[in-house]
Formats: structure tokens, C-alpha cells, sequence
């Protein structure tokens, strides 16, 4: 299912207090850099890293408040997001992940859409009208659209050289998005977006930021260690990676996933990152995602969700492991016949 309603952003109250939730990754950080670029103002920061998502529960019961939502779940967030509503505040929304219809509301303005090839940042831009088209771009290329990120780059004429400055400072600022804690990561979400709120055009990021020097510089040592890792379990239709308990695991997680979807095969891959407490970080990638989608295997455990293509589970139990491998494996067997796995223990 997917939908799209778009009205203007509305301007801020003087009485209402102003809120920006933003997912911690390239897609949450560019699709706001976006909307700010062309609508400025002052707002409190709300974010995290990337699977800290239920994040409107920040905002204090009983204010009247504008808020601007990009890139987090409005499954997750509905009950507060209604809550803020009834309070009197007046909300836009945008979001691309699935699971949830537009439902109406006098101050909500919803922008949604779960097609497969779509980002925040690409509703974003729709709404914007192209205005800050390279941002979309790199977001794009961050949430792993290859081919959406492409033609949107050529539609505004840009060529190969600078296309892959935008892919990979589209994968940096992703990388940067996955820890357990802010602590994990190299740079704090809000602290990313402040630094790259003085830049309009990306180049001028690329080739004039510290930040941009310390992601890449991350990177390059994360990903050495990322060469080495093989698959824990393996089958016709996918594979399952377990990475440690260590902040540079959870900081390769979303990458390493990325990585292995790109290879442009049918197959699927589960990257599966020990937390602190022994339980699970998932990430899950379908290689064909209108057939078997990667959020309705996740929706079936505890704390599970996303998009059809790429989806996770925020917390596995250790003890549920053997039983998350199983139904991945039965469900993306080529021969799968589309119900749910009978070894899948359904909350």
C-alpha cells in the first residue's frame, strides 16, 4: 500500500513550540537539511541513532507544539503522535516505511509513501519541488536506492565524478547513524546535521568539513575489519552474519547489510549484531522485495519493522536466535509458499 498526501508546511504558531524528529541516518538528516534549507527556522533537535525511533514520546505531555516528523515509523509513533494532536499541536509528517495508512486529521499533514524505491528525502523533494535536489541524492544513495539516487543525480546533470562524492558521503552519513548508543558513533546525530546546516551545496561539505574527514576516515578502518566476515548460516535464498558485541559491529551493521543487497542477486541477507545484553540488533534485506518483504518477516518478532526492502528487529532475544534463523531461512526459500513459518513463535 502506499499513499501520498501533501499539503504546505504549515508556518509556526507564536504560541506553539517548535520541535524537528529526525531519524539519525542520511535519509532523516538530509530530508531535513532539506525542508530547512528552503523553510528556516528555530526548532528544538529530536534524534538518535537509527533505531532509536520512538522518538515523539520526547516531546513533553500537555504542550501545544509544531512538529515536523521525517523518516521514523508512524506505526511506532501513532499513539503519541495523536496524544501531541488532542494537545492542540499541529504536525507534518513525512515517512516512507510501512505498515500504516494515512489516517485524517485538521492538524496533521501527512506526507507518506512505502513504495519500494522511495525515501523520505525523496518526499521531501517532491514536496520542495527539486529545490535542493543533490541532498535527495545522497540520501538516496545513504538508504541503499542506487538506482532512485541515479536518476534523480542525472535529472539535475550530474556527472560520474561527482556522483560517487555523493554516494559515498550518502553511505558516510549513514554509517555514522548505527550504535546501540550515540556513544557508538562518530558523530552525534543533531551535532551531524548542525555541521552540515551551513553547507547548501554537498561538495562544499565533502571537501570543507571536519566531519566529513572523521566519517571517512571511520569508515575506512571499519571496513577492514568488515572484509573478513563470513556467513554464519547460508541457503539457496540467503545468508545470516553474526557480528560482536563491539561499537565498530554496530557501526558496519547497516553498511555490511547494504553491501551484500547491492550485489543485485535474488538472495536475501540478515546481518545480526550482539547487543550489551546478549539480545540481537537485525538487519534484514530482501532481494525481491514484492514478493517476499523484508518488514513482514521482522513484523512477526517483537520490536520488528521497516520498509519492504529493508527492515530490522531492534531487540532479538538470544533465546530467540535458533527460531529467527529458521523462519528467515524458510522464508526466503525460493519454494516458499507465503504463510507464515510454522516454527515462527507469533507474539
Amino acid at each position: 500500500m502506499n499513499a501520498s498526501i501533501s499539503k504546505p508546511v504549515p508556518e509556526t504558531a507564536s504560541w506553539l513550540r517548535a520541535y524537528d524528529v529526525f531519524n539519525g541516518d542520511a535519509d532523516g538528516i538530509c530530508a531535513l537539511h532539506q525542508l530547512r534549507l528552503v523553510h528556516p527556522r528555530e526548532a528544538t533537535l529530536v534524534t538518535g541513532v537509527k533505531r532509536d525511533i520512538d522518538l515523539l514520546k520526547r516531546i513533553p505531555p500537555g504542550e501545544k507544539a509544531d512538529v515536523t516528523v521525517l523518516d521514523i515509523s508512524l506505526v511506532v509513533n501513532a499513539p503519541t503522535l495523536l496524544r501531541i494532536l488532542h494537545d492542540g499541536g499541529q504536525v507534518a509528517y513525512f515517512d516512507h516505511h510501512s505498515g500504516v495508512g494515512p489516517f485524517p486529521h485538521a492538524g496533521l499533514t501527512l506526507h507518506w509513501d512505502d513504495s519500494p524505491d522511495v525515501c523520505t528525502s525523496i518526499l521531501v523533494d517532491r514536496h520542495l519541488g527539486g529545490v535542493c535536489r543533490k541532498w535527495a541524492v545522497v540520501a538516496a544513495f545513504g538508504d541503499n536506492l542506487d538506482g532512485p539516487a541515479q536518476a534523480l543525480a542525472a535529472s539535475i546533470g550530474v556527472d560520474r565524478r561527482r556522483l560517487q562524492e555523493l554516494e559515498e558521503l550518502g553511505r558516510l552519513i549513514n554509517y555514522n547513524a548505527y550504535g546501540e548508543r550515540v556513544e557508538d558513533l562518530h558523530v552525534a546525530p543533531d551535532i551531524l546535521y548542525l555541521g552540515l546546516r551551513a553547507y547548501t551545496d554537498p561538495f562544499d561539505f565533502i571537501h570543507g568539513s571536519d566531519h566529513f574527514r572523521l566519517l571517512s576516515e571511520g569508515y575506512r578502518d571499519d571496513a577492514a575489519r568488515m572484509r573478513s566476515l563470513s556467513p554464519a548460516s547460508e541457503t539457496e535464498g540467503g545468508a545470516i552474519y553474526l557480528l560482536p558485541d563491539a561499537p565498530w559491529a554496530r557501526r558496519i551493521s547497516g553498511t555490511f547489510a547494504n553491501k551484500l543487497a547491492s550485489e543485485g542477486t535474488p538472495r536475501s541477507y540478515a546481518v545480526l549484531t550482539e547487543r550489551s545484553d546478549g539480545g540481537y540488533v537485525v538487519s534484514v534485506r530482501s532481494g525481491q522485495p514484492e514478493l517476499r518483504s523484508a518488514n513482514r518477516l521482522c513484523d512477526w518478532f517483537p520490536t520488528g519493522g521497516g520498509r519492504k526492502a529493508a527492515a530490522g528487529i531492534n531487540c532479538l532475544a538470544a533465546d530467540d536466535l535458533e527460531n529467527f534463523a529458521r523462519a528467515f531461512h524458510e522464508y526466503f526459500a525460493p519454494n516458499y509458499a507465503n504463510g507464515v513459518p510454522a516454527r515462527v513463535h507469533v507474539e
